[in-house]
């Protein structure tokens, strides 16, 4: 499918997180309804970053770590279903995952669509967002999509059953 300036593009980022799932479900949603291309870009870095692979280059890592971000790419696409319901150009890209997605929202027309993940400061100084970064250095406008409220009782579940404590009973 080629790409025609002044149509209406939804370039959205995927991780293979939930909140990167969500995303692509919305996407795909106004895709369907509007008419518009579907671009789904997922960004990879090299273990240690740009810096690391400067000083040491290792051609072997790099395929494998390129590989395994299409393995992630591919599973998502599959987990959301997307073959199915819309046309799409999927990608990996190289970088860290704001500039990636910025940079390949740059048609005129473009929406860029990001999972939010809740979190609280700690983990906003561990992980910077990429949601905010985007919202912040997008010429374009910015959907951001919240997680879902299930989300939040599968990451308890998660916690609980690490923590090995007994899981809530449903039902009676």
């Amino acid at each position: 499918m080629a790409w025609t300036t002044g149509t209406r593009r939804f370039v959205v980022g995927v991780s293979g997180s939930l909140g990167s799932l969500a995303a692509l479900h919305r996407a795909v949603g106004e895709v369907r309804h509007g008419g518009a291309e579907l671009l789904v870009v997922l960004a990879w870095e090299a273990p240690g970053g740009a810096p690391a692979c400067h000083r040491a280059p290792c051609p072997p890592l790099l395929a494998a770590v390129h590989r395994r971000a299409e393995e992630r790419l591919r599973a998502a696409l599959d987990a959301a279903f997307v073959g199915d319901l819309v046309p799409y150009r999927a990608t990996t890209v190289r970088g860290p995952a704001g500039e990636v997605l910025v940079a390949a929202a740059d048609h005129p027309g473009d929406v860029l669509v990001v999972g939010v993940a809740r979190g609280g400061r700690w983990r906003r100084l561990v992980w910077p967002s990429v949601a905010r970064y985007c919202v912040s250095h997008a010429t374009c406008p910015v959907l951001t999509v919240p997680p879902s409220p299930l989300q939040h009782d599968l990451s308890v579940l998660r916690r609980r059953i690490a923590m090995r404590l007994p899981l809530p009973r449903i039902g009676r």
